[in-house]
């Protein structure tokens, strides 16, 4: 019996994969919104308002007017509202507050003198009311230096020398609303008008 011849061996190709099952049409996948920007704190605001301040080639660039005083707008951090601010010798800004805002400010050239109450005053129901004693508070800011506030801060800042500008920066979050503005006689503040931001901008 003469013996089977050797099989060869054979190889054998995979069966074709089926094609992936293509999806329908669809929309475009949509990203999420991205989140806001964290609101500034005001240790934040002083931080920019004191690196502003100390650049001398933007301070240097603001007209200063003898007359009065001259500002320029400027784009703060996370959405705040910034200022940069000339003074002529003797000239202040009155008794203010700051519509809620949170703010600080920095002197870049000359000096500042801040009048301010450490006291919550109430902001609705009241034409003029008696100040308590002990709550004035007297703040000198010469170049360099800067304070940050609260939402309910009430001052005065003034350019205190008869010969010299002063430059400040200044910055609020959020943008001012409004600012009230004050009279005061002796104890009695005395509120005298509301400003809305489109006075000023």
């Amino acid at each position: 019996m003469v013996p089977a011849a050797p099989r060869t061996p054979r190889s054998f190709a995979a069966p074709p994969s089926a094609p992936a099952p293509v999806p329908p049409p669809g929309p475009a996948p949509v990203s999420p919104p991205s989140a806001p920007p964290l609101a500034p704190s005001a240790a934040e605001l002083l931080d920019f308002a004191r690196r502003v301040a100390a650049d001398r080639e933007l301070v240097a660039a603001l007209p200063l007017d003898p007359e009065g005083r001259t500002w320029a707008r400027l784009d703060g951090p996370a959405g705040s509202e910034a200022w940069l601010i000339g003074w002529p010798p003797g000239t202040g800004t009155g008794w203010h507050d700051h519509g809620g805002s949170h703010g600080a400010f920095a002197t870049a050239a000359g000096e500042l003198m801040e009048h301010s109450l450490a006291v919550r005053l109430p902001t609705e129901g009241w034409r003029s009311l008696e100040l308590a004693e002990g709550v004035d508070r007297r703040r000198r800011l010469t170049a360099g230096r800067g304070r940050s506030f609260g939402p309910h801060h009430v001052h005065e800042v003034i350019n205190p020398s008869q010969e010299l500008h002063a430059v400040s920066v200044h910055a609020y979050y959020p943008p001012l609303p409004l600012m009230r503005r004050y009279s005061r006689s002796g104890p009695v503040l005395r509120l005298e008008e509301i400003e809305r931001p489109e006075q000023w901008r």
